[in-house]
């Protein structure tokens, strides 16, 4: 996805009083009917850490750390810039697990291994409306999650998901940290709950302010399901306890 899947939840913090950011990663600003067109090869090389130092180079231009917020693959990017002391706080939701974060949950593999596949090279990841059912939209009809395609889906470089694998990609859970909610669907298929378990779970240092939110009946498209409200109040009201 791009910005564009950020716009309601832009309009519900802005109309709280927050400045709000949505920047795109590399190779993903525009339309997404227009990226899904005319894909730019570019986009192939890119990977996971181009992503982080991406948004931690516009942290850098900002008068005071920001609260982060990022799903799926972001939310993975929001631990990392955690650690990195980039921000005053974090929500990671539906995240991508760090390294040595596993899962042997089937249907983990079976939303993932499309994109990551070795056996593609550097090919742009191109998604189905098929996979994209399956993987982040299963708590809706097809009808209703291909609308959510042709509004906002976009190609991806598989050298991001990739990039999960690597060092880079490594979390000292030890560490102290500025506050981070993990969030988690309860019905998400690409980033099980389970996964978000384990992930909150590892971090251990007792002076830290951590918490974990399951949403029941949800998918990976928490973010933009019916009643998505629900989860942006939560996430307002922790930030303002």
């Amino acid at each position: 996805m791009n910005p564009e899947s950020w716009s309601d939840w832009k309009a519900y913090f802005e109309a709280k009083g927050y400045k709000c950011y949505t920047p795109a990663n590399p190779y993903h600003e525009g339309n997404p009917a227009d990226l899904r067109k005319n894909i730019d090869q570019r986009l192939a090389k890119v990977n996971f850490e181009d992503v982080v130092n991406n948004i931690a180079k516009l942290i850098d231009t900002l008068p005071e750390k920001p609260i982060i917020i990022g799903h799926s693959m972001a939310g993975l990017v929001v631990q990392k810039l955690i650690s990195m002391n980039k921000a005053a706080a974090g929500i990671c939701i539906d995240g991508a697990a760090p390294v040595g974060i596993v899962t042997l949950k089937w249907s983990f593999w079976k939303a993932n291994l499309p994109a990551i596949n070795p056996l593609k090279g550097n090919s742009v990841f191109v998604p189905t409306k098929k996979w994209f059912h399956y993987a982040f939209c299963n708590t809706m009809t097809r009808a209703e999650s291909d609308k959510v395609f042709d509004e906002i889906a976009v190609p991806e470089s598989r050298n991001i998901p990739r990039g999960t694998l690597k060092s880079f990609a490594k979390i000292d859970f030890k560490k102290s940290h500025s506050p981070l909610l993990i969030i988690a669907g309860e019905k998400d298929h690409i980033v099980p709950v389970s996964l978000n378990v384990k992930n909150f779970k590892a971090y251990t240092d007792t002076s830290s302010v951590i918490t974990f939110k399951e949403f029941a009946g949800r998918g990976h498209y928490i973010c933009g399901e019916p009643n998505w409200q629900e989860v942006a109040s939560y996430v307002y009201d922790w930030l303002n306890k």
